[in-house]
C-alpha cells in the first residue's frame, strides 16, 4: 500500500511539472482580463481596445478590457497586483501609475515591486483644451485670463495623479496661474462640464482631446510635449509660451509580479508585432500615438525613470492625496 502511494504521488509530481510549461507554452488557452483605470470612451480605453482586438486575434482568445474607475487608477492597478500572476490579468500602464507612487501617501501596493513589466506600447502627449466659452484662443491669453481672475478657473481631471491632473499643478506652478482641480472618474466623463463651460479647461491625453477638438466641442491650445507633436504640428507647445514645460506620457502593460517569463516574452513579442502592423499603427496615429516597442527590461526601466520624474513634479507642484 506503502509503495502504491508512495508510486502514485511521484507520478502526480511528474504529471503536475509536465503541465506547468506545456500550459505556459499553450497561453492563452482562455480569455484574458486585461484592467485599466479608466473610464470607458476616454484615452485609455480607446488605445486598449484597438490593442486588445489585435492581440484577440492574433492569440485567438478575447483581451477582455475591464475599466475599474477611481483613486487615479490605484483601484485598477490594486485589482491586477491582487490577481493570480498567471498571465490571465494584466494591467493597462500609464503616466498615473508612475505618478501616485509619490503623490498618494498610503498605497496598498509598491508599483516597481510589485508589478512584473511587459511591454510598451506608446507615446503621446497631452493637450490643453478650454471650453469654447472661454475668451482665449492662444496659451499666453489663457495665462493672462487666469492672472486677472485668479481663483476663478477650473481645470477638470482624470482623477487624483494622472497626468492630467499632474499636467495641470506643473502649469499652475510654472506659470503662477491660481485655478481649483475637479476631478472626475475620467476624462471622457468630465467633457460635457467642459462644453457646458460649468469647468473650464483639462490638460487630457492626446487621443480623447483630439477628438472633441477635431469636432469643434472645445479649443486646442497646446500640447504638453517639449515641441509640437507629429500627428497636430499646426498646435503650438505650450513650452514656446512657457520654457521648459513637458509632460510626455507613455502608455504599455504589466502584470502581477511571479508572472512566468515565456508568459511575459509572449505577450511582449505579440505587442512587438502588433506595432508592426501598418494598419494598428495608422489607428494609433489617428488618436495621437507613436509606437515605441521595448523589452520587459526596457520598459521597466522606462516606468522606473517616470517614476522619479514625477516624484520631482510632486514636489515642484507641492501636491499630495491622503
Amino acid at each position: 500500500m506503502f509503495r502504491f502511494a508512495r508510486a502514485a504521488l511521484i507520478g502526480l509530481i511528474c504529471c503536475i511539472a509536465s503541465v506547468a510549461p506545456s500550459s505556459a507554452s499553450d497561453y492563452p488557452n482562455r480569455p484574458v482580463r486585461w484592467i485599466i483605470g479608466f473610464a470607458a470612451g476616454g484615452p485609455v480605453d480607446i488605445v486598449a481596445r484597438i490593442m486588445g482586438q489585435w492581440l484577440s486575434d492574433h492569440f485567438g482568445q478575447q483581451f477582455v478590457v475591464e475599466n475599474r474607475t477611481g483613486s487615479g487608477g490605484n483601484i485598477a492597478a490594486a485589482a491586477a497586483i491582487n490577481s493570480p500572476a498567471d498571465g490571465y490579468t494584466l494591467l493597462f500602464v500609464a503616466p498615473n501609475n508612475a505618478i501616485s507612487t509619490s503623490l498618494y501617501k498610503k498605497l496598498p501596493y509598491d508599483f516597481l515591486r510589485d508589478t512584473t513589466p511587459v511591454a510598451s506600447i506608446m507615446q503621446l502627449t497631452n493637450m490643453l483644451v478650454v471650453s469654447n466659452a472661454m475668451p482665449v484662443k492662444t496659451v499666453q491669453e489663457f495665462i493672462d485670463y487666469c492672472k486677472a481672475n485668479p481663483g476663478k478657473i477650473a481645470y477638470a481631471s482624470s482623477g487624483y495623479g494622472t497626468s492630467v491632473h499632474m499636467s495641470a499643478e506643473l502649469f499652475k506652478a510654472m506659470t503662477k496661474c491660481d485655478m481649483q482641480h475637479v476631478p472626475y472618474r475620467g476624462s471622457a466623463i468630465a467633457f460635457p462640464d467642459i462644453i457646458s463651460n460649468k469647468v473650464q479647461l483639462i490638460f487630457d491625453n492626446l487621443p480623447s482631446a483630439l477628438e472633441q477638438s477635431r469636432g469643434g466641442s472645445v479649443r486646442a491650445l497646446g500640447v504638453t510635449s517639449p515641441q509640437r507633436w507629429p500627428g497636430v504640428p499646426d498646435v503650438p507647445a505650450i513650452a514656446e509660451t512657457v520654457p521648459g514645460f513637458e509632460a510626455v506620457g507613455f502608455y504599455g502593460i504589466s502584470a502581477p509580479k511571479g508572472t512566468p517569463p515565456e508568459i511575459v516574452d509572449a505577450l511582449n513579442k505579440a505587442v512587438g508585432e502588433a506595432l508592426k502592423d501598418p494598419k494598428l499603427v495608422a489607428r494609433l496615429a489617428e488618436v495621437g500615438g507613436i509606437p515605441k516597442p521595448m523589452t520587459p527590461a526596457e520598459f521597466g526601466k522606462l516606468v522606473a525613470d517616470e517614476t522619479e520624474k514625477w516624484r520631482k513634479v510632486v514636489e515642484f507642484a507641492g501636491v499630495s492625496v491622503d
